[in-house]
């Protein structure tokens, strides 16, 4: 079977980690997102991959190339134009990059799936197929049960005990849902529903194809199959997927390093005397990061390959990306950190040269300048509150 990854969004509401990243290449631990829906739909026998790309897809394409390091054969669909040199994004929408690829080559003539690239899922692909299969469906989604009174941030599927869908809600109120079962993002078309989709103009799946859908009476089903989907709409997202990674809990992710005392994994060529430090597990440290004596290290909490602990620093329940340096001044407390931006669990945003703050956080490749002076320590604290 053949699949199609959807990478060519902004990512606008996990920025500011997309303002250099697109969503399919954002790491969980030492792994992009990406990486890991690649790897599940090879297990599955899936053997052709195309990707949309538009919004930096330099990353993604320069990380992946031609897939074969990943068992798998990996093309690209760029949606956008050159234009003075520079590219310029120009997102199709999900189902118009499904029928810009149709257009291009006919590359869907079998079934195919239809997978978000900024969500993890563990669904048994297989059993999804059979299911599709058994149905004579034209399009299946996974759907799965959520709490009532979370509806509202989910497009709910309306749908006959046997999985024939009638219709959709789009985030509900709990006292207006339908039902409590909604979309995940997983699909799985025949070839036939390409023709339903418009050439040349931005088409969404849910919004448009999947209301036509049901208009139509066509044969459109969903299957209620539990299984771990662990959705990254918002830097809040994110940092719980961290947080469920550095336990075991996201699949395909291990925690990364050779473990040299319980709950402490290290890479290669990284510089630590844990016995001057403070350490509670779990804690992964990234190859030559330096962890300077009486740092502090509370987890869960993954430090970056190259990054610096200066002596003092404190980190705790937090992620720390590549060559960062953490002055010894600083105590992240449920924090994604580099030395650009500092983001908290809850989703408070403070980028650092705006805010003064590179005494806090800076890149550990600069040259490392002193703690700034009382006076400016004091503004860019202020600073800090206000953004906060």
């Amino acid at each position: 079977m053949k699949a199609l990854i959807l990478g060519a969004g902004r990512g606008t509401r996990v920025q500011p980690i997309t303002h250099s990243l697109p969503k399919p290449m954002m790491p969980v631990l030492n792994r992009p997102i990406m990486e890991l829906l690649v790897e599940h739909l090879r297990h599955h026998g899936v053997r052709q991959i195309l990707v949309n790309t538009s919004y930096l897809s330099g990353e993604i394409e320069n990380y992946f190339r031609d897939g074969s390091r990943f068992g798998v054969e990996i093309g690209y669909s760029f949606e956008g134009r050159m234009e003075n040199g520079h590219l310029v994004d120009a997102p199709v929408g999900s189902a118009g990059a499904i029928r810009k690829i149709q257009d291009h080559s006919g590359f869907f003539d079998e079934p195919f799936f239809v997978l978000c690239g900024d969500a993890i899922i563990d669904l048994d692909l297989t059993r999804f197929a059979e299911f599709h299969h058994s149905r004579g469906a034209v399009a299946s989604l996974a759907m799965l049960d959520v709490p009532r009174e979370t509806v509202g941030s989910y497009g709910v599927v309306v749908a006959e005990p046997d999985g024939r869908i009638l219709g959709f809600q789009e985030k509900p109120s709990p006292e207006e849902a339908r039902s409590t079962t909604v979309n995940t993002g997983v699909y799985l078309f025949e070839p036939s529903v390409t023709d339903l989709i418009p050439s040349g103009v931005a088409y969404d799946i849910g919004g448009q194809l999947f209301p036509d859908l049901v208009r139509r009476g066509a044969p459109f089903y969903a299957l209620n199959l539990p299984f771990r989907w662990l959705d990254i709409g918002k830097v809040t997202d994110y940092y719980e997927v961290l947080r469920l990674a550095m336990v075991g809990g996201v699949p395909g992710v291990t925690v990364p390093g050779t473990e040299i005392r319980p709950g402490l994994r290290v890479g290669p060529n990284v510089r630590i005397r844990p016995e001057a430090c403070t350490i509670r597990g779990p804690v992964s440290i990234g190859a030559s990061a330096t962890i300077e004596d009486r740092a502090t290290l509370l987890g869960p909490c993954y430090i970056g390959p190259g990054a610096v602990l200066e002596a003092g620093a404190v980190v705790e329940e937090s992620f720390v990306f590549e060559y960062t340096r953490v002055s010894s001044m600083t105590h992240l407390n449920r924090s994604i950190a580099s030395g650009r931006f500092c983001v908290t669990g809850e989703g408070v945003t403070v980028q650092v040269a705006e805010s003064g703050l590179d005494w806090v956080l800076s890149d550990a490749r600069a040259p490392h300048h002193s703690i700034a002076n009382p006076q400016q320590m004091l503004e860019a604290l202020i600073r800090l509150a206000d953004e906060s």
